[in-house]
């Protein structure tokens, strides 16, 4: 018990005159992060207003126009 104190006292322990200063580069990695996210939901927003307002089994012409791999019901499939 008394190692495991030891171990966690060296590591919680502030050491130097550089201990609580972050680098340059952790801004950086921070910032690149944020941009790639903001990306993401901007395509993804793109992607979804693309898709069709309903998803009709019986007249899949809209479906299939954006997929052609359409084959029908899945509910139907499952049952096979």
């Amino acid at each position: 018990m008394t190692h495991a104190l030891q171990v966690t006292d060296v590591l919680a322990a502030p050491e130097g005159p550089e201990f609580g200063k972050a680098s340059p580069l952790g801004l950086l990695v921070v910032v690149l992060l944020l941009v790639g996210t903001v990306f993401l939901i901007w395509s993804m927003n793109r992607h979804i207003k693309r898709l069709p307002k309903n998803f009709d089994w019986d007249h899949p012409e809209d479906d299939q126009a954006a997929d052609d791999g359409t084959d029908g019901d899945p509910r139907q499939q499952q049952s096979r």
